[in-house]
């Protein structure tokens, strides 16, 4: 790992440090203003709708222009959402907060995912997509758990001190990446027409024409989409488990503790081999996962089934970004990871208010079962149908 990566992996780190604290803080804030799960889903829609609309304009504008300036500028935008929730405790607020979250993601995959690639050789990506998983996740343990921690003892404003803190910090170890900018042509749209509808749509026909590039978004779209539960976890925490803001920061950390683990033992043995069975095999045990977690009353059990969770979706992360990665052609890797992003986004922002409309028409516990079966049904749907990504070895990419 170089130089500039391993900036690059710190800055990562730090910032997803800082985000997860204020998701965690959001999330409380907005639990105790309203008691109702359908207003933290809300919330991830109000995240997604900018994330995702956004999103195809971003991979454009980080494939005509520098990458890297782009993800310096999130930074910034970030900081000004963290201001919002930190300083004004109404729902609007919070609102607000959340779709200036979203416009920031919307630039944040396309720049990372264009940059990455011209910082580390060829041969180092699949390495490359373990480390910043292992930041990812290692980030998303220890700032749900600190915000919990923190928010117990002394309420709001000092873990919203530390969250701004660590977006700081992360600036600077950004600002000390060497990057040279050389600019790649922008390649002809599929239609050979050259108006901006058909530049935006270049990544979206690219992806859906690749069948491992394709196979690989919508199989992690679709799981987490229905498995997912972390919007919900508030009220796991409060009426389920009864444990509250500290044991809701462990709750939200306990998968990503499971992704460390898994994520440092795919640096020292990456895959390659078998990749697309290892990535069906690990959705598939994360729906089985989100069936336990349902039917739990043990606090212990419910940490252990979501930390094995986070092990299996980190297969799944490590797995997919490599697709991703090594499927890109050089000039269209904005547009590529701004799909990548709305496929994610889908799957999280609006999995998120997925599991809010779910718990409040179902009850928190059969909306949870409900998305656990239609994960595994996903995966045998995945199975049957994507042929090339059950006999995928990346190293054949």
């Amino acid at each position: 790992m170089n130089q500039n990566f391993r900036w690059l992996v710190l800055t990562r780190f730090l910032f997803v440090l800082a985000v997860q604290i204020q998701a965690v803080l959001m999330g409380w804030q907005m639990y105790d203003l309203t008691h109702d799960p359908l207003q933290l889903g809300l919330i991830g829609l109000a995240e997604a709708v900018p994330a995702l609309s956004l999103s195809l304009f971003a991979g454009l504008l980080v494939d005509r222009f520098n990458p890297f300036r782009f993800y310096q500028g999130m930074l910034l935008v970030s900081f000004f959402s963290m201001m919002i929730s930190w300083r004004y405790h109404s729902a609007e607020a919070l609102y607000l907060a959340a779709i200036i979250t979203g416009i920031a993601r919307s630039f944040t995959g396309p720049s990372m995912n264009s940059f990455i690639p011209k910082i580390v050789p060829r041969e180092a990506l699949t390495r490359t997509s373990a480390w910043t998983t292992t930041a990812f996740k290692s980030a998303t343990v220890i700032g749900p758990g600190l915000a919990g921690v923190l928010l117990a003892v002394r309420g709001f404003d000092l873990p919203y001190i530390v969250a701004v803190a660590s977006l700081v910090l992360g600036t600077f170890s950004l600002l000390m990446i060497r990057y040279e900018h050389v600019k790649v042509v922008v390649v002809k749209p599929l239609t050979g027409t050259t108006t901006v509808v058909d530049e935006l749509m270049v990544g979206v026909k690219y992806v859906f024409a690749h069948p491992l590039l394709l196979s690989a978004m919508a199989l992690d779209m679709f799981a987490v989409l229905f498995g997912g539960v972390t919007a919900i976890l508030p009220v796991f925490a409060a009426e389920i488990l009864k444990v509250g803001p500290q044991g809701l920061g462990w709750l939200r950390a306990a998968p990503a503790f499971g992704a460390i683990w898994m994520s440092i033992y795919l640096i020292k043995k990456p895959i390659t081999r078998n990749a697309g069975r290892y990535l069906l095999l690990s959705v598939f045990g994360f729906g089985l996962c989100m069936l336990v977690f349902a039917i739990s009353k043990d606090y212990h059990l419910s940490l252990f089934v979501l930390a094995l969770s986070g092990a299996l979706d980190s297969v799944s992360m490590v797995v997919r970004g490599s697709i991703v990665q090594l499927c890109s052609p050089n000039e269209m890797r904005g547009r590529i990871a701004a799909v990548n992003s709305i496929f994610i986004g889908s799957s999280n922002e609006i999995g998120a208010f997925e599991s809010g409309v779910s718990a409040k028409l179902m009850g928190t516990i059969p909306s949870v079962i409900f998305g656990g079966c239609m994960t595994l049904i996903t995966v045998g749907f995945v199975f049957w149908k994507a042929k090339k990504l059950k006999s995928l070895d990346l190293g054949n990419i």
